[in-house]
């Protein structure tokens, strides 16, 4: 390990790298990823391009480590919800509704996890999304304790899984994005997708394989 990267890792440099990590989030959300420049993050924290190059091989690393921080954000939150204990149905329904309180109350993350996407970019790096493939697994876990039945393996639980999460995604997006109609009241809109979204993952019939 070089002088500089020990000198980057410091205890006392931790708040520059989270300074740098904040200011990238709110500049991509803002600028987007071809006007994201580390230039522009170094001068909104105050300090030289260099030193954020102490953190950050490139824009495209610093770009997958804000998309990193969501994912393990939201991965600790859901942990603790389960952890919690509770019937099978108030575990998951707890977890839904924790999801669109998380991607309202931080829509940069939000953005940044879901709804970022650029063809210019690096592809996200395969430990990063193993970690990130977390979160899948555990709703899958907490779908298939929910509605076992209909649920028989591992497979149908992943797609069913993924239903549910597209169904809460589609939630926060609307709202985030202003998409919502004025005429529909949020809560309502919130609590009554998330009880049509349970409830199909409970009666629908398991998934049939289309291969002969």
């Amino acid at each position: 390990m070089s002088a500089a990267r020990r000198e980057a890792q410091r205890p006392r440099d931790t708040d520059l790298r989270t300074a740098v990590l904040d200011a990238a989030r709110t500049q991509l959300v803002r600028e987007g990823y071809r006007d994201l420049s580390m230039r522009d993050v170094a001068n909104a924290v105050g300090c030289s391009v260099s030193s954020i190059y102490l953190y950050f091989a490139g824009k495209d690393e610093l770009v997958h480590t804000l998309m990193d921080e969501g994912f393990e954000r939201w991965y600790r939150r859901q942990v603790e919800l389960t952890e919690q204990g509770g019937t099978p149905e108030a575990r998951l329904e707890a977890v839904c509704r924790a999801y669109v309180e998380f991607g309202l109350a931080n829509p940069e993350f939000y953005e940044i996890m879901f709804m970022f996407h650029s063809d210019r970019m690096a592809r996200y790096p395969k430990d990063l999304f193993r970690r990130a493939r977390r979160n899948l697994e555990l709703m899958a876990d907490l779908v298939r304790a929910y509605a076992p039945d209909t649920v028989p393996t591992d497979d149908d639980a992943r797609i069913r899984a993924t239903a549910l999460w597209a169904t809460l995604h589609g939630i926060v997006s609307t709202i985030i994005s202003d998409r919502l109609d004025r005429g529909i009241d949020r809560t309502r809109y919130v609590e009554g997708t998330i009880r049509y979204a349970l409830a199909g993952v409970r009666h629908a019939a398991p998934e049939t394989s289309t291969r002969s």
